[in-house]
């Protein structure tokens, strides 16, 4: 890896973490489960979308980048499928959706949640060695996404399944986190989807346990989908640093929240979603130079990360992801050299 990438002081540029599925991973992902390539076959296929996933991430400006998550089949049974605890059923009553028309293969827990070994390390480090100096985010499903996104058929009790879980997952993060990955991001968007006080307190506990043992890392947590303006303000004690939200997909409503509860003064970041990910039609700079102000009203922009909505894989096409981002970074150049900011 080269030297370390110089970020921007305010209004960094990043992704959620996915991004569309290159053709190498689909056909890794499709052989591999039909038993008809090997490992090492497999294990090329799923370097070289990872490879290009941050190609053009690099090519595109974006400041804090991601694998693109080419390994992972979905967010949830990605991790179910490593976890001790977990089976996953193939049958078309096992298919639930999540939203839009996204649906994934519902796990179940079948004994206690526990970690077996590392799950996304070897993405994490293969990203590194393209990503010029510029960090990786190390990207995982969260407890309380886990735990609610699954059929429980040996707890029965919701608060201890998530508690083993978050137990489980703290291993996966801090062995990246002793592998060098200071942007550490759990993703919740199941949060949003119960925001009720006993889930709130719930997930709170769940997250000192992720994020304990890395306190010099970045701690941010992706919540989206749901109402998530219903989960303040008591999120906003939560042990993270930045909170990774969307707002173009609630035509820019959640500021009312961040105005109202005053997320200004809690010291933390927010990660500003100007990117719709569910429309393949290219944002316009002057659509996102506006977006872009309209936060910096509320919040200063040395606590502002610039990024899309969600996860790019929704948009199913990697030219209109490029173009997204690339508009995106170029925007936000503009602002910032508005601002009096421009480091070039």
């Amino acid at each position: 890896m080269s030297n370390a990438y110089k970020i921007p002081k305010v209004l960094p540029t990043t992704v959620v973490g996915s991004y569309p599925k290159f053709p190498e991973a689909k056909k890794a992902l499709k052989l591999y489960e039909k038993g008809e390539i090997s490992e090492e076959e497999f294990e090329q296929l799923i370097k070289e979308a990872i490879r290009k996933a941050v190609e053009d991430q690099i090519e595109a400006g974006i400041d804090i980048i991601s694998d693109g998550e080419q390994r992972r089949e979905d967010m949830e049974v990605y991790f179910a499928e490593r976890l001790e605890g977990f089976v996953v059923g193939n049958n078309p009553e096992d298919w639930v959706r999540i939203f839009d028309n996204v649906h994934y293969r519902k796990p179940i827990v079948v004994g206690k949640i526990a970690w077996k070994g590392p799950m996304t390390l070897t993405d994490w480090k293969y990203a590194t060695e393209f990503s010029q100096g510029r960090p990786v985010k190390a990207i995982i499903t969260g407890p309380y996404t886990m735990a609610d996104w699954a059929f429980d058929n040996y707890y029965g009790d919701k608060r201890e399944l998530i508690i083993d879980l978050a137990k489980a997952l703290q291993k996966e993060l801090k062995i990246l986190y002793e592998a060098g990955a200071r942007f550490l991001q759990v993703d919740e968007p199941a949060l949003s989807t119960h925001p009720y006080k006993d889930d709130i307190e719930i997930a709170k506990e769940a997250l000192s346990i992720v994020f304990s043992g890395m306190e010099d890392a970045k701690k941010i947590v992706h919540i989206c989908h749901g109402r998530v303006e219903k989960l303040f303000p008591d999120i906003l004690d939560y042990p993270v640093d930045q909170f990774d939200l969307e707002f173009v997909n609630n035509n820019f409503k959640l500021l009312e929240a961040i105005k109202e509860y005053d997320y200004a003064s809690s010291g933390k970041e927010l990660g500003y979603g100007v990117i719709d990910i569910h429309s393949k039609k290219v944002e316009t700079k002057d659509f996102i130079k506006n977006a872009i102000y309209r936060v910096l009203e509320i919040m200063p922009p040395e606590k502002v990360y610039v990024k899309p909505d969600c996860g790019l894989k929704i948009l199913g096409d990697r030219d209109i992801a490029f173009k997204k981002m690339k508009v995106m970074v170029e925007a936000t150049k503009e602002v910032r050299k508005e601002l009096g900011y421009d480091e070039s």
